[in-house]
């Protein structure tokens, strides 16, 4: 797997995002040391870079981590998106762009994938707890499309893990093995971790992208995505 090399966090700009509500926080990260900053997004970025290869105490978490990946480990480039499943911007962004790169760059080698759990709002949390528990049996990224595509669905219910589930099961997961995952909070402590990691790398809002050296924030158009991705694929490829 390719380790990312330290990022400089390039803001390409912000556009519309759901905020963690902290103008105190988002300000102080803008004017954070640059060299810091860029070192606090590697080390997340990283991190997300290389989960578990092998078991561990908790087999299921590893396979959880390693199912929110989408991409050949061979791509040149990793595409990081900082996301809370019950964001309007968020599904915005799904909606408009996430198949495009999907198809055009994930598909075709080009970019490896990662989903970061990053819950702002009320259901946010049932919804990345039914995605990851999804992604310990590999079922992580239909569970993902269906979520955002139902969004309206779940997110003012009061107990939104039962409709939640039936979304995994569509998409394949076994019921026993996740209602046993969500019971046994095993992933909880992953999406914390996430959550830890780009807030101390200086994400205010969702989504959040990290393109390589590149950062992108807000639901901003396909073909901004597309100029940005194909700028760093192109240094990318000139530093091979």
């Amino acid at each position: 797997m390719h380790r990312l090399p330290r990022l400089s966090l390039a803001l390409v700009s912000a556009a519309i995002a759901c905020s963690n509500g902290s103008a105190a926080a988002n300000s102080a990260a803008k004017t954070a040391d640059s060299a810091a900053k860029a070192a606090a997004v590697s080390a997340a970025v990283n991190a997300t870079a290389q989960p578990a290869a092998a078991p561990s105490l908790d087999s299921l978490t590893d396979a959880a981590d390693r199912g929110r990946i989408l991409g050949k480990e061979s791509a040149p480039v990793w595409f990081v998106m900082v996301s809370d499943f019950q964001c309007p911007f968020c599904k915005t962004w799904h909606d408009s762009t996430f198949r495009m790169i999907e198809k055009d760059y994930v598909e075709t080698g080009k970019l490896r994938m990662a989903f970061i759990n990053f819950p702002l709002h009320a259901n946010s949390l049932p919804a990345s707890v039914t995605a990851m528990c999804a992604a310990a049996q590999g079922k992580f990224w239909g569970t993902h499309d269906r979520i955002f595509d139902s969004q309206n669905a779940w997110k003012g219910l009061k107990e939104p893990r039962p409709f939640l589930d039936s979304l995994a099961i569509a998409s394949g997961a076994d019921a026993a093995k996740l209602k046993s995952c969500e019971d046994g909070n095993h992933v909880e402590p992953l999406i914390a971790a996430d959550q830890a990691r780009f807030q101390k790398a200086g994400v205010g809002g969702t989504p959040t992208f990290y393109i390589g050296n590149a950062t992108m924030v807000g639901a901003q158009p396909p073909k901004d995505f597309r100029r940005v991705i194909d700028s760093v694929l192109s240094a990318a490829n000139k530093g091979k």
